[in-house]
This record gives C-alpha cells, structure tokens and sequence, in this order.
C-alpha cells in the first residue's frame, strides 16, 4: 500500500521547504554585513547567553554544527575580532567563545534589518494567536529532538522571543 499522500511527509517536506525559503530570504542581508546564517547564529547566541559566552561545547549543542564544525566557525569569527577564545579558570580543558565589542557592534548593525526580514517573511505572515501556537509546537518538536539544544543558557526552554533576560539556546 502506497502512502505517497501521507499528511506527515507533507508536513516534513512544507517544513523543509519553509525553513530553506526564510532562510534563503534572510541571508542577503547578513552577507551584506559579512556574516553568513551560520555566523549569525553563532554570534547571537552568545550575545543571548550569560556574560556574552558560551562553553564551546554548548554552542555546538545549540547550534546544527558539530564540534569541529562549530570550531571552524568560531575560528573564522575569531579571526574577523568578532569572537575570542576564554580560558576556563577552573578546568584548562574547557574553553568558551566569547562575542567581542566588535561582535556586538556587527550584531547591532545587522539585527534591525534582519529582524525586518524575519517580519516580512516569517512571523509577520502569521496571527499572534498562529505564532503562539506556532512557536509552542517549534519547541515542544525541538525539546524532543534536540534536548540539548539549550545547553549553557539561562531560561533553558524560553526562546529570544521570550526575552533577552530569560533567553534559551533559541536563535532567532
């Protein structure tokens, strides 16, 4: 029995093919500040996140990136004076990455726009109502699937939507 017409790989592929979309629409803006989705991603997470850093490991685990592959883009931020390298005081093997006054001055620059694209081509599409919905069936998929995703964040289970004082590993 074919199962072609199944409402569950719609859902899937309209999920996919959404996320590809907004993304695709959001990431002109950024590279006109020289930063590629991934970058943003990496900066306002640790902008979002106590003291302005996260343990390496836990922006991997907040991020779809391994830890080699978060490493590479921490490598390239660092050596754009956007990110810097902490040593933990307590556990040499532990290092944090840490958004520098640069890093924070890039994100200022570019947020307004981008939160004006995100607007436009996400949240503004929908009801408060839709998006509080919206946002609460993200997070319940995302707890299940990602559990650490807020890894090292105050709030764990809140979103940047929630505000800033109680943020999680959310993004944007």
């Amino acid at each position: 029995m074919e199962h072609f017409d199944d409402p569950r790989l719609t859902a899937m592929g309209l999920l996919s093919e959404a996320f590809s979309g907004v993304e695709a629409k959001l990431a002109p803006a950024l590279s006109e500040e020289g930063l590629s989705v991934v970058d943003f991603d990496a900066l306002i997470r640790l902008a979002r996140s106590p003291g302005r850093r996260l343990r390496m490991s836990d922006l991997a685990a907040q991020t779809s990136l391994s830890t080699s592959g978060i490493t590479r883009v921490v490598d390239r931020l660092e050596r754009s004076g956007l990110v810097e390298r902490v040593a933990c005081a307590t556990d040499r093997r532990t290092s944090y990455a840490a958004i520098t006054g640069e890093g924070v001055e890039r994100l200022a620059r570019v947020v307004p726009r981008h939160l004006d694209d995100i607007d436009r081509w996400f949240t503004g599409l929908l009801s408060p109502e839709q998006l509080d919905v919206f946002l609460a069936a993200l997070r319940k998929i995302r707890d299940a699937v990602r559990p650490c995703a807020t890894a090292g964040a105050a709030g764990a289970g809140r979103t940047e939507h929630d505000g800033p004082a109680e943020s999680s590993g959310d993004a944007h």
